[in-house]
């Protein structure tokens, strides 16, 4: 809740501190006196929009500290530990907002920025006013309402865990969809490459041959006029075996008498005879291998062209290009699997759905049944507040699939018919500002037990009524305060004496001109505020009865609760 708060050079504040207990604190003043600046002030410390214009004049900066104090602090310090920062059960919010129209927020005397500062502002305090009831206004914040009343948050878990895993199984489908589909235009390119190869099949070390044999033909003439000089020469004589199986016989005649002294020459002329013999034998095979027909040469200097054309298209050696046919029937492997791939993926898609719709039916039916009860527990609540012919009512409509979110397939709204002759309508567009500010009431007073905000303002939010319609707003407003603190600015004598607190707002004139000033009151001093406001500047004998017997009756109140 809101223990202090301290305001330096807001409009007519020059220095004020304020100190707040639990339970209903009431702001009382006539007309101008400033009680709207301190809602000002705090909501600067919370977070809102800073407007140099709020700087006293004369004034370099305005500073604005509120301090609270919370019992759970778990939900801010899991936002604040992102940011380095974290806080114990008491802490302050400080806002400084300088002439130039530049503004510093801080947390604990740690600097944050304002977005964070609202954030927590908006964790802690909730402002409702004659043109301000943040979460009526707002339409995306009725659904939170209903389901706060319903109280099915497991229900709500399961629908936003089936929804995220729906949505990711969704997601990693549409990758492998495009992926895919991007990839059909290179399947047909591979199948257009390897079907190129296979015809081809090439060979591993086939360029290499293919160019021996091609080197060997071009220069076939020449080679097998050569080769006929070289036999020529080998048969000169008795040609160069026979004159060299003599000269070994010759020798192993003089070695049987030489006692082994010519063996390793006789080995040596063996082996030379039979390199001779092997020699001449492959002079023999490639002269028989050569051969003069062109096509030949043609046929293998068209299959080189075209495995050298193929390697070049692939960007390759020749070499590789076997390689490369197994790594792209691989590839196109690969993708036609991931086609078998998608329609799994699909089918987890469709499973994830029907899942998330399962769980979101099931919410949707549990929605139904509180929005059944929270609009007649409502409507019932606005009867003693003056508003007998209004009724309130939450409006469903169901979403298209695309829209389906994690907080179920419907669009709740609220909506309220103030007169019988009128339609229901949007409750921002159709209530008036002290018709809002009540109905926001009767929503607070009904979810009070489920829904808790450690500090709940409202603005004037008995503007226009009076008399028994009036204690029953200051009857609701006390009960609302038994689970939150509440701060109400009133001008309704039968709500100000049910404060737990009551603080007077007033404007003096000194010196440096208007200063709003801010009291607390007690004892007979509270009496005489309260028979102001009932008979006005003039304050009455039967004014200050009426005063006292409104407090003692409210004591009597509060006792017997």
């Amino acid at each position: 809740m809101l223990r202090t708060l301290s305001i330096r050079n807001i409009l007519l504040i020059e220095r004020l501190d304020l100190s707040f207990v639990a339970g209903l604190g009431v702001l009382t003043g006539e007309t101008g006196s400033g009680k709207s600046i301190l809602l000002d002030a705090l909501s600067l410390a919370i977070g809102a929009r800073a407007d140099s214009e709020l700087i006293r004049q004369g004034a370099d900066q305005s500073t604005i500290t509120a301090e609270f104090e919370i019992l759970d602090t778990l939900v801010i310090n899991t936002i604040l530990s992102e940011h380095g920062i974290s806080i114990d059960q008491n802490f302050s919010l400080r806002r400084v907002v300088s002439a130039d129209g530049r503004s510093r927020a801080f947390i604990d005397d740690q600097a944050v920025s304002v977005a964070l500062l609202r954030q927590i502002g908006s964790l802690l305090v909730e402002v409702h006013g004659q043109l301000e009831a943040y979460g009526l206004l707002d339409p995306t914040t009725h659904r939170g309402f209903v389901d706060v009343y319903g109280d099915y948050e497991d229900l709500l878990v399961s629908v936003s865990s089936a929804f995220k895993t729906w949505r990711m199984a969704e997601n990693i489908y549409q990758k492998a969809k495009t992926n895919i589909e991007k990839s059909t235009r290179e399947e047909e390119f591979l199948q257009h490459a390897i079907d190129e190869l296979k015809v081809l099949d090439p060979k591993l070390n086939e360029e290499h041959e293919l160019a021996s044999k091609r080197s060997l033909l071009m220069n076939a003439e020449k080679s097998i006029e050569s080769l006929g000089e070289v036999f020529k020469e080998l048969d000169q004589g008795n040609g160069i075996e026979a004159t060299l199986r003599s000269v070994v016989h010759k020798v192993q005649k003089i070695a049987d008498k030489a006692e082994g002294q010519f063996d390793n020459a006789i080995t040596s002329l063996d082996r030379a005879l039979l390199e001779i013999n092997e020699g001449v034998g492959e002079l023999e095979r490639l002269s028989t291998v050569i051969d003069l027909d062109p096509l030949k040469l043609e046929k293998i200097e068209e299959r080189l062209f075209k495995l050298r054309g193929l390697a070049r298209k692939h960007n390759v050696d020749v070499e590789k290009l076997p390689i490369l046919l197994s790594e792209m029937s691989e590839q196109l492997s690969v993708l036609i699997n991931s086609a078998s791939n998608l329609e799994v993926l699909l089918k987890d898609v469709e499973r994830a759905k029907a899942d998330y719709s399962m769980a979101a039916g099931k919410l949707s039916k549990e929605r139904k049944k509180a929005i059944n009860k929270l609009d007649a527990a409502v409507t019932m609540e606005l009867v003693p507040l003056k508003l007998e012919a209004a009724s309130f009512h939450t409006r469903i409509v169901m979403l298209e699939e695309r829209e389906w979110n994690e907080y179920g397939k419907e669009h709740v709204s609220f909506e309220v018919k103030t007169n019988p002759n009128t339609e229901m309508g949007p409750i921002h567009k159709v209530a008036s500002g002290g018709e809002l500010a009540r109905i926001t009431l009767a929503l607070k007073v009904i979810l009070a037990n489920a829904y808790a905000m450690p500090t709940v303002i409202f603005d004037e939010v008995d503007a226009g009524i009076g008399g028994a319609t009036a204690a029953a707003v200051g009857d609701r407003l006390s009960h609302l305060a038994k689970d939150s603190q509440v701060l109400v600015v009133t001008h309704s004598p039968q709500v100000a004496a049910r404060g737990n607190t009551h603080f007077q707002i007033s404007k003096t004139v000194n010196k440096t001109g208007n200063i709003t000033q801010v009291g607390e009151l007690s004892g007979n001093i509270r009496t005489e505020e309260i028979a102001r406001m009932l008979s006005g500047a003039k304050i009455t004998k039967e004014a200050r009865a009426a005063a006292t017997s409104l407090l003692e009756s409210n004591d009597w109140i509060d006792a017997a609760q």
